[in-house]
C-alpha cells in the first residue's frame, strides 16, 4: 500500500508540476478565471484534490470552477487506473501537492474541516 501511495504521489507531483493544465484538460479562460478567484479568496484548494467556493462567485466563475473539477476527476480515474489506488486516493495524493503551491493568503479546505487560509 506505501508503494501506492508514492505512486500516486509521484505522479500527483508530477501533474503539478507540468501545470496541470493540458493533462487537467482546463481552458485557459477557466484557468485565468479560477487563478483570480483564489488571489481574491473566493476559491479555495480542497484536500480532496478539487476546487471549491469559499464564499460568493458568480455563475462564470462557478462554472470555470466545474470545469477544472471534472479535468480533475478524469485525470484522478486515469491516475487510480494506472496505480491500482482509489481516484480518490489520487485525488488526494494530488491536492498535497497543490497545497505546496498555494501562496501566502490563499485558502485550503481540509478533508475534516472548514476553509482556513494559508
Amino acid at each position: 500500500m506505501m508503494r501506492k501511495t508514492l505512486t500516486v504521489l509521484a505522479i500527483g507531483l508530477s501533474l503539478a508540476a507540468a501545470g496541470a493544465g493540458a493533462a487537467l484538460a482546463q481552458s485557459a479562460a477557466a484557468k485565468a478565471a479560477v487563478d483570480a478567484g483564489k488571489a481574491a479568496g473566493i476559491v479555495g484548494e480542497q484536500a480532496d484534490g478539487f476546487l471549491g467556493i469559499v464564499a460568493g462567485g458568480d455563475a462564470a466563475l462557478r462554472a470555470s470552477v466545474a470545469e477544472i473539477n471534472t479535468g480533475r476527476a478524469g485525470a484522478y480515474k486515469d491516475i487510480a487506473a494506472k496505480t491500482g489506488v482509489t481516484p480518490e486516493a489520487a485525488g488526494q495524493a494530488t491536492a498535497k501537492q497543490l497545497y505546496s503551491r498555494l501562496a501566502p493568503g490563499q485558502y485550503w479546505k481540509p478533508l475534516d474541516g472548514g476553509w482556513m487560509r494559508k
